[in-house]
């Protein structure tokens, strides 16, 4: 099983360019295959559950970079917040308080994405565009200085559509460029998933979410 993993893992490399992050979803997959990873030069893993997380966390060696991918409820925040490198699911101001909060008590600074809604699915979270504007002009962001926003993150229609999924990427695009005129620094893309990350990366993903094209499909 390792060397298929690691063959899975060496592929996707060799089809990113130099400055795109990997983050490896590893949700529901077993310590051993992150080890297997990890002992071939894997540093960023991802997950969407907290208590996966923080279980994997606890078990695997220290200098991975942990980031939260999944929907994230503000009262599960302080069980991530002592490790986690990145939160790429920030959909709401309660939630960014929280992590603030949580930052402060462990005298860190969070880096997070906002979330916005770029799919046709009604299921999927997010701000729409001019909420997301609206959060970055407010006063009351500016006084949380625990966090750092680092960029937008969205998850595209499931479909095999081409122009749909090419549609949602450059909105995401879009929204990116109007928030780096209000936050410079906030210069992260993350979008593209197992099916549509080479897609992603051609509308200028920085950041891409792979999980079942490296593992294999899950349970």
């Amino acid at each position: 099983m390792s060397n298929s993993l690691i063959h899975h893992f060496e592929k996707v490399k060799q089809t990113l360019p130099k400055q795109v992050c990997l983050v490896a979803v590893s949700k529901t997959k077993p310590k051993e295959d992150i080890e297997t990873l990890y002992n071939v030069g894997q540093r960023v893993f991802g997950e969407n559950r907290v208590e996966e997380l923080v279980d994997k966390f606890n078990s695997l060696p220290k200098d991975i970079e942990w980031h939260m991918i999944g929907h994230l409820q503000s009262k599960k925040v302080k069980k991530i917040a002592p490790f986690v490198s990145l939160i790429h699911s920030i959909d709401s101001l309660k939630l960014l308080r929280e992590v603030n909060k949580e930052a402060a008590k462990n005298n860190r600074i969070i880096d997070c994405l906002l979330q916005f809604h770029i799919a046709q699915e009604e299921s999927k979270y997010g701000f729409n565009q001019q909420e997301g504007i609206d959060l970055l002009n407010s006063e009351e962001l500016r006084e949380l200085k625990h966090i750092r926003i680092k960029g937008v993150m969205g998850m595209a229609t499931f479909t095999s559509d081409q122009d749909i999924l090419s549609r949602e990427f450059k909105k995401l695009v879009e929204i990116s460029k109007l928030i780096s005129i209000i936050f410079p620094e906030a210069t992260e893309i993350s979008m593209g998933m197992s099916g549509d990350y080479l897609l992603a990366i051609q509308h200028g993903s920085t950041i891409v979410r792979v999980g079942s094209t490296i593992f294999g499909s899950r349970n």
